[in-house]
């Protein structure tokens, strides 16, 4: 029987602590921190409108909070089905909204009246990954497509903790094959492909075009990140910097970040079943080399603008086409508050703008 004393023990722990955390945090992004961001507009500050915003956010926090523990994610699940703004905001008589199947995955439809059915957008919406769905999120998808001129289709993958991360994964690359050669009128080959999606979502898309790269599949003609994550190992500075200033991720993520980083990676591996480093949950830390351009938009005041910018840095050094648009004190996906936010109108017009840029450049 081994015979070790006191210190000899706790130098095994330390050292097997500290070779736990390397293995889980992945490498250094450090040299990607680089401010690269170009500011549409010409504000300094957010608009006037942005106080109401806050306001239905905070109406949406209340609700959520006044939720027994034992019923938090079912309040957090029933507010971003209704949205933060009145449904009847969007003219659904303005719009074509149908229910579909995705390659055996659940989605919808939505086309603005000028949409070319040819040219799809595959959408992935955001909630952190275990809450958001198609109808919460028509405030985006009916603006997208209408700036776009593409059908956009939504897709409502499976969520956590019912289902895992890898589920999840596997629904958005069955609708990014069935998107390939299924429009809004039936089976017909895409002529001009775009993935989009925010926070969690946008997390989704990334990992996407990188995927159909690795699969040899046809490639997106670019792919539009609103606020998304893009580090589960949660590194970037700003999740520090900007925790007061962001409004929405803030009070919540704020406190999960004051575990010791050992401990949050631990739990990121266990809810994820994956090193919180791997490529499939962490885009930035794959070869970001041979993807379709990128366009990625985010707030200056939200813990996620320091993702943004190490993942638009890490593409441009791999020679892919990527650009990072900001906007001062928003909200973490203000595009959702559409309707009276100019900032998100501002959003969507160079949305509509890089879609055409990108297909300007197939032509």
């Amino acid at each position: 029987m081994l015979d070790w004393d006191l210190a000899t023990l706790l130098f095994i722990i330390v050292a097997a602590w500290l070779l736990l955390h390397r293995f889980l945090k992945g490498p250094s992004l450090r040299a990607y921190d680089q401010p690269v961001e170009s500011r549409p507009g010409l504000r300094d500050a957010a608009s006037a409108d942005h106080e109401e915003a806050v306001r239905l956010l905070e109406q949406a926090a209340t609700e959520i909070r006044s939720a027994s523990l034992k019923q938090r994610l079912t309040a957090i699940r029933r507010v971003m089905e209704r949205g933060f703004l009145d449904a009847a905001l969007v003219n659904a008589s303005e719009y074509r909204i149908e229910e579909t199947s995705a390659g055996g995955v659940a989605g919808e439809w939505v086309l603005a009246p000028q949409s070319d059915p040819n040219r799809r957008v595959l959408y992935l919406h955001g909630g952190a990954f275990v809450s958001g769905c198609p109808r919460g999120h028509r405030m985006i998808t009916t603006r997208l497509a209408r700036a776009t001129g593409a059908a956009v289709l939504a897709l409502d993958y499976r969520l956590m903790p019912e289902h895992t991360r890898r589920d999840m994964i596997a629904d958005c690359q069955a609708g990014y094959r069935w998107i390939l050669d299924h429009g809004p009128d039936g089976p017909a080959p895409v002529r001009e492909l775009f993935v989009a999606g925010d926070s969690a979502g946008g997390n989704l898309a990334l990992m996407l075009i990188a995927w159909a790269r690795d699969a040899g599949l046809h490639a997106a003609n670019g792919a539009m990140a609103l606020s998304p994550t893009v580090d589960m190992t949660l590194s970037s500075p700003t999740f520090k910097s900007n925790r007061k200033t962001d409004l929405m991720l803030g009070p919540g993520l704020g406190r999960f970040l004051r575990l010791p980083k050992t401990v949050y990676l631990l739990l990121t591996w266990g809810w994820s079943r994956m090193v919180p480093s791997n490529p499939l949950i962490s885009p930035v830390f794959g070869d970001l080399s041979r993807l379709p351009p990128v366009l990625v938009q985010a707030s200056e005041a939200e813990m996620m603008l320091g993702d943004a910018r190490r993942y638009v840095n890490k593409a441009r050094a791999a020679k892919s086409s990527a650009e990072l648009e900001t906007w001062p004190g928003m909200l973490h996906v203000w595009h959702i508050f559409e309707p009276i936010l100019p900032e998100a109108r501002e959003a969507f017009d160079r949305i509509g703008q890089f879609v055409e840029r990108c297909t300007a450049r197939q032509e």
